[in-house]
């Protein structure tokens, strides 16, 4: 169906593609991955014909259509319905559409045998093109990507850049080409959405081209992976996981033979050297020289699995509690986001703030910020620092900077070199980190502030999409920095790798109400599918769906508010309370031992070593007790 021979492609002097090579048969279902910069959006818009290559040359059959879903598409605006500009996807039909109507017109005005026969040729014509179940269509797939069905009729300019991309997209599955081409395209989805488009996808007629940093997305939807590395197109016939395996076993391969032939070379070398002055070995020597010129020589492997040479610091250790919500309602306007919900965060919690979009997590991690008014009750625990990434937050980024110096001034204790390390894993290599933040991407300047986050020494991370603008190798690097992390933190995020790799904890906001689910993401995804199930086999019996809700009631969820509940919770509180006084008390005696006075003085070091080692044992005394009454309930 298409064909990419001999592509080289340079920026500069940097090579992208040098003499690479790929084909596309009809139905294959392709994800392109590679490191950030490597190509990959290139080839696309080469393969789209938007940029012409240096040498080579993309060949595509006479019946080959394409589809393309970029970026760009965010500043496209109008004001058609989101609706209407969906059916443009159907351009034939609604030309047929528009001729029936003519011919209407003129039957009003001037009936005759010859417009009879021109209607009902043009309405054969167009249920052939199913023209009567297009809107229907468009209707389902706008409303399967997020739109509720008040939403058709709105304006496209109203909606933002994501909304808008979401437009585009149900207009290109609408078009169904033969090869359809979709960069990012979970970027703006929610869970929700990503889920429906992974199920279309399957049944998808033609071949298609993903490029993606969500591994989940990518092993759901894809056949073949291609990786751009090396300047080349490595085709691999499997999934992402079959690649990584694949790769790894190819790698290994590869560094094998790297190794046998620079043992070769160096045998070789030594021979020559030294008998290099001996006449009668001349004809030896020569013929090895010759054959070390001809030898292909194998790479040694370029390992692209970084891992983490950055660690989180806390300046200071938090209270039990972080940030208590009790009966907690918002609302803008008639619109309300949360309705007399409780939601509890302790030290030591690392939650995923999951769901649809439209249904307030942003504007939950705000309010538990201390950044939105609130009806209801919002207490923050002792000693909580706060860290907040989000994407508003670029705003506040100098831009008259230099990127290691925004980072310099962010007030942390870091060498230079620490910075850098870290900038260099989020991607700004070498040089690139004396970028001015006003020549920044959107994107580039989404990883500076996630790196302000970073070297905050926050306490408690509050983080909103951080894995947009990141590529495999670094949100690998933030799972692993955010697994060694000692604080507590929650973060809004729709991909399913980095929430497995990170959460124990899962939020999800249901009828106006936080939910919480223990564990991590793939004990969520089993109980909600049995929950859904339960609930779709028992949906004509109301008594039953009620009985059956509350068998699968998550173990967070409070039981009968009955007077032995009351007296714990009573008790429970009370601990807490004596719990964070203690606390105080021991960071004191910590101050205490740090002067020199102190531990200068060996008879009062004694003394207040023994009063942090009486309050050290009852902290651990009430916090069992503590355990065991939250257990109990």
């Amino acid at each position: 169906m298409l064909s990419i021979n001999n592509l080289s492609y340079y920026i500069g002097d940097r090579p992208l593609f040098a003499e690479a090579s790929l084909h596309i048969k009809p139905k294959d279902k392709i994800g392109l991955i590679g490191l950030n910069g490597q190509g990959k959006s290139t080839l696309l818009k080469i393969i789209n014909g938007d940029i012409t290559p240096d040498s080579g040359e993309v060949q595509k059959s006479k019946d080959c259509t394409i589809g393309f879903l970029n970026q760009d598409l965010l500043s496209y605006q109008t004001d058609e319905s989101i609706l209407s500009v969906a059916m443009t996807a159907f351009k034939d039909a609604l030309k047929l559409q528009k001729r029936i109507d003519e011919i209407l017109k003129q039957m009003e005005e001037n009936y005759s045998d010859d417009l009879v026969d021109k209607l009902t040729k043009a309405q054969e014509q167009f249920e052939m093109l199913e023209g009567y179940s297009i809107q229907a269509k468009a209707e389902e797939i706008l409303e399967g990507i997020g739109f509720s069905t008040d939403d058709l009729q709105k304006p496209l300019k109203q909606f933002s850049g994501g909304w808008r991309m979401r437009v585009m997209l149900a207009k290109l599955l609408l078009e169904k080409p033969s090869l359809l081409m979709l960069d990012e395209p979970t970027n703006h989805l929610d869970l929700p959405s990503i889920q429906w488009i992974e199920n279309y996808l399957k049944t998808y007629e033609g071949a298609y081209i993903i490029v993606s940093h969500d591994r989940e997305f990518l092993d759901r939807t894809i056949e073949v992976t291609v990786e751009v590395d090396q300047f080349q197109l490595n085709y691999y016939a499997g999934s992402y996981s079959f690649y990584q395996e694949e790769k790894s076993l190819r790698a290994e391969l590869q560094q094998n033979a790297f190794e046998n032939q620079q043992q070769k070379i160096k045998q070789t070398e030594k021979f020559i050297e030294r008998f290099r002055s001996k006449a009668t070995k001349a004809k030896q020597v020569q013929s090895r020289v010759k054959a070390l010129n001809k030898m292909d020589k194998v790479d040694a492997v370029v390992d692209n699995n970084a891992t983490i040479n950055f660690s989180f610091k806390i300046n200071n250790k938090s209270g039990r509690h972080i940030v208590r919500l009790d009966q907690l309602s918002k609302a803008y306007g008639d619109n309300q986001i949360l309705e007399n919900t409780t939601a509890h965060i302790e030290r030591g919690d690392k939650i995923a703030l999951i769901g649809a979009n439209g249904k307030g997590k942003s504007t939950l991690l705000r309010i538990i910020a201390g950044d939105e008014h609130i009806e209801g009750k919002r207490e923050e625990g002792y000693n909580v620092e706060f860290g907040f990434f989000a994407q508003h937050q670029l705003e506040s980024l100098n831009i008259n900077n230099e990127i290691l110096d925004e980072l310099k001034q962010a007030g942390s204790d870091r060498t230079e070199q620490e910075l850098r390390n870290l900038l260099g894993n989020f991607l700004f290599q070498d040089e690139e980190v004396y970028k001015k933040i006003k020549v920044l991407s959107g994107g580039e300047k989404s990883r500076v502030a996630l790196c302000k986050t970073m070297i905050s020494n926050a306490n408690f991370l509050l983080l909103d999409e951080p894995t947009n603008h990141l590529d495999m190798q670094s949100e690998n690097i933030l799972i692993q920095a955010l697994q060694h992390y000692e604080g507590s933190f929650i973060t809004v995020s729709h991909n399913r790798n980095f929430i497995r790799g990170v959460a124990n904890k899962i939020w999800f906001i249901e009828d106006h109400k936080v939910v919480e689910y223990p564990g991590g993401y793939d004990e969520f995804q089993y109980w909600y599918e049995q929950r859904l199930s339960q609930q779709s086999t028992n949906e004509g019996d109301k008594v039953k769906n009620k009985d059956a809700e509350k068998s699968q009631k998550p173990k967070n969820v409070k039981p009968k508010d009955d007077a032995e509940t009351k007296q714990k919770q009573k008790e429970v509180d009370k601990l807490e309370s004596q719990i964070e006084k203690l606390e105080f008390e021991k960071s004191k005696i910590e101050e205490e031992m740090a002067k020199p006075s102190v531990y200068g003085n060996p008879d009062k070091l004694f003394e207040v070593n023994q009063q942090f080692e009486k309050v050290n044992t009852q902290i651990t005394e009430l916090n069992k007790k503590w355990e065991e009454l939250v257990m109990e309930m």
